[in-house]
């Protein structure tokens, strides 16, 4: 594992333990958002694009970036 994927991991790892536990799912859901843009860094775009794109073509999921606590 490279030096930036160490920072990359502690850093989503320090989201998830600070913000994990706060109540609703609007902010459980902005937690994993700021995990994975942590974990994807510039590529968080991309990452997000192609995920959403499922068997029905573009779009086929919906990415909720929730709401900070």
């Amino acid at each position: 594992m490279s030096d930036n994927e160490k920072n990359a991991a502690g850093k989503a790892l320090e989201i998830l333990l600070d913000y994990g536990g706060i109540d609703g799912a609007h902010h459980k859901q902005w937690t994993i958002d700021q995990a994975v843009r942590a974990l994807t860094g510039d590529d968080y775009e991309e990452t997000i694009r192609q995920w959403s794109a499922g068997e029905d073509g573009p779009h086929t999921y919906w990415w909720d970036p929730g709401i900070a606590p």
